[in-house]
């Protein structure tokens, strides 16, 4: 065991150890061990499953882990992936990446490191949603009803509670990550409507006993499309709208409905697409934020919202 603990923290394939350097590690934990006993144990480990290699160097040789679970390049974009997630604050990433740290050598788990430092991206400040979105899974997986309360920040950064503090109850379905946040997909029994919370926002989440309802409902639900829909995940009712925009734009229509969407040649070098959306202020304002070159051409309320926004914003910069 304490062998395999040495190759794993202190080899990789850069980095091997002589018979006499292994000798030596083992001899500090009070263990003696003779060249034919490491030529054992090494079979051992390999029959065991580890990649135990060798390199020459010179009349030496040199062991080493080869192969691993995870390779560095793996390891890498974990490790970034983890720096990067707005949901997890800067303790937890830290907590995280030590772990990953241990899947790899030492000498490698300081490149790891060296990856930390291309971050200093903004972080989520509310330190619970890690184990939110456990208590989730496992009411999901359970598939109970659960309790929790609802909050938004105030000016000064408090927690201002939502509905007056009061208990929401919902059916837990699907929990899904959109533009950096983690979102509950939920049934609500009272409304008889599918909805949806930023997990970051809740609060003292409690598993209920009352079993998951809703299940017609969600046997309908096109998960995909209906994040889609929701721009920032924000409510409304799915409106079917046009938008015309120049050729620049396919690229960002396809990153956001998917490639799926119909496209069609318009005048010049315009586009024309047809998309069902949550007609909201995100919505409006991510079309208003290309400056021209999207634009919505139908249906006539859609338009009308369009000009009020932008009449609004003109007098506001007056």
């Amino acid at each position: 065991l304490y062998l395999a603990q040495i190759f794993s923290e202190e080899t990789d394939e850069d980095h091997g150890l002589t018979l006499a350097e292994i000798a030596q590690r083992l001899s500090r934990l009070d263990i003696n061990a003779e060249r034919k006993t490491l030529y054992q144990d090494f079979e051992e480990l390999r029959r065991f499953g580890m990649d135990i290699c060798t390199n020459q160097e010179g009349k030496s040789f040199r062991y080493f882990l080869g192969s691993r679970t995870f390779q560095l390049p793996e390891l890498k974009l974990l490790v970034d992936a983890v720096q990067s997630s707005r949901f997890i604050t800067e303790q937890k990433s830290r907590e995280l990446i030590k772990k990953l740290e241990t899947l790899t050598s030492r000498s490698n788990a300081n490149q790891l490191q060296r990856q930390v430092l291309i971050a200093g991206r903004i972080k989520t400040m509310n330190e619970s949603i890690y184990y939110n979105v456990d208590g989730l899974h496992t009411a999901i997986a359970k598939e109970r009803q659960i309790q929790f309360r609802y909050f938004r920040w105030g000016p000064d950064k408090t927690m201002i509670l939502r509905h007056n503090g009061e208990l929401y109850t919902v059916s837990p379905w699907h929990l899904c990550w959109d533009d950096e946040n983690y979102y509950l997909v939920a049934y609500d029994s009272v409304s008889g409507r599918i909805k949806h919370y930023r997990v970051d926002k809740m609060k003292n989440i409690t598993i209920t006993d009352l079993p998951r309802d809703g299940a017609e409902t969600m046997e309908h639900l096109d998960l995909t499309i209906y994040t889609r829909r929701l721009f920032g995940m924000f409510g409304g009712e799915p409106i079917r709208v046009t938008l015309e925009g120049d050729d620049d734009m396919i690229n960002v229509l396809i990153d956001r409905f998917g490639d799926e969407i119909p496209l069609s040649r318009k005048d010049g070098d315009r586009v024309e697409t047809r998309v069902d959306v949550a007609v909201s202020p995100q919505f409006l304002g991510w079309v208003a934020s290309f400056g021209g070159k999207l634009t919505v051409t139908s249906p006539p309320s859609v338009k009308e919202q369009m000009r009020t926004l932008a009449r609004k914003l003109s007098e506001q910069y007056e």
